[in-house]
């Protein structure tokens, strides 16, 4: 799910109207080799000329392996490695997809020299994309839940178009990693998935006639928060500002959510190993030592909240002096464990001192992931209560409209 807003390239415009873009995603970048194939017969072209090279029958497979320069091509028949800048291959075989690593996508997929190894990039229609992303997003939904889905399908659409071109450096749109939407090709798609992009076709969430960022997470914990809260360079939007979750009675409809509260817990030792990981990466920390370590940590504290009841300010306090973590570092720096974010950054903290010194730590939290804008676990309690995709979209970004743009 977007977790970050830096562009590192020119976007491009989202769509010409009328026609359903193209996306250009990024499967690998630096591999040393590809493994070309397809379930039907495959047309391969050079990815430079556009002057065929090949067809490659059902269930042949060639390997595509980095040179200097361009690359090479080796086939299973033993013929000579042909050269090329860069190939292209497409199925031409109905209902049948090409593969790369053993995954099947539909489009075209491209594989060009880059500076580190082999770029693999998949050229897919928009729609085919959100088929491929929407069920590890969502998950599999009863009948009650589908209006999240539809509602995800938008959300999703609408990040895809605001995001064309960030990438360009690389050559492509989007990741098929967290740094955009998994994308899982044919692998992820499932009638339901398709149900939802079909009725949702085209449709995006617009701002004063622009595209929006579209942002989601998986559970609010109560109320979703305004971006300028996470993100650092983040502007406030005034489509991304905090949403109560609340449902009535004190409940909230994200409350089914496996992750709605959690814990998490430190030991003296733990805690302060992980800091002193942590605390130099975001920045200038006093006191470590060439081994790594901090001086002895006496007390960590919640100095600031912010409009959404989220961690705005950490305050680390040691033996002689004191470290303050703006609100978008928290997550990365009180790791859980050295590999994995904190859940969170809407939570409580209870310590546990003796002699002055802190010997554990407890953060008792809400939510999961940054928390702004679609919360996918309340998008399906709303569901389950009956509203419909397009209440759900303006419940959680206030201001939009929804329209179709192809």
């Amino acid at each position: 799910m977007p977790a970050a807003v830096a562009c590192p390239g020119p976007r491009v415009p989202p769509a010409v109207p009328g026609a359903e873009p193209e996306l250009r995603v990024g499967l690998a970048v630096g591999a040393s080799s590809v493994t070309l194939g397809g379930d039907g017969e495959l047309f391969v072209t050079d990815d430079a000329t556009g002057q065929p090279i090949s067809s490659m029958p059902a269930g042949v497979t060639w390997v595509v392996v980095a040179d200097t320069p361009g690359l090479h091509v080796v086939k299973p028949d033993g013929s000579p490695a042909e050269r090329h800048l860069g190939i292209s291959a497409v199925n031409v075989t109905e209902n049948h997809f090409v593969m790369a690593n053993g995954r099947r996508y539909r489009g075209r997929l491209d594989v060009v020299r880059d500076p580190s190894g082999l770029t693999l990039m998949n050229r897919v229609p928009l729609e085919s994309y959100l088929a491929g992303v929407l069920g590890g997003e969502m998950g599999v939904r009863r009948a009650d839940e589908r209006a999240a889905m539809l509602a995800q399908a938008v959300v999703s659409r609408s990040f895809a178009l605001n995001n064309r071109g960030r990438w360009e450096a690389q050559g492509f749109d989007a990741w098929a990693d967290i740094r955009d939407q998994v994308y899982n090709g044919v692998a992820g798609e499932t009638p339901d998935v398709w149900e939802a992009v079909r009725r949702t076709t085209g449709q995006a969430l617009t701002y004063n006639g622009e595209i929006i960022d579209a942002y989601f997470h998986s559970t609010c914990g109560s109320s979703t928060a305004g971006v300028e809260e996470v993100f650092e360079t983040a502007k406030a939007r005034p489509y991304l500002r905090p949403v109560s979750d609340a449902s009535g009675g004190g409940r909230y409809y994200c409350e089914i959510s496996p992750r709605f509260r959690w814990r998490e817990e430190w030991d003296g030792a733990k805690l302060r190993g992980i800091l002193s990981r942590t605390l130099p990466a975001v920045m200038s920390v006093g006191g470590v030592g060439e081994g790594g370590g901090l001086q002895r940590i006496t007390d960590v504290q919640v100095s600031r909240t912010s409009a959404s009841g989220r961690v705005a300010e950490l305050r680390i306090v040691f033996e002689h002096g004191d470290l303050r973590v703006r609100g978008p570092d928290v997550r990365a720096v009180l790791r859980p464990e050295p590999d994995r974010l904190l859940g969170s950054a809407a939570f409580h903290l209870q310590v546990v001192k003796d002699g002055g010194r802190l010997t554990r730590l407890v953060a008792a939290g809400a939510g999961w992931g940054h928390g702004v804008g679609l919360c996918q676990w309340g998008a399906v309690g709303r569901a389950r209560a009956g509203e419909d995709y397009g209440k759900i979209l303006a419940t959680y970004f206030p201001g939009t409209k929804l329209e179709r743009l192809y």
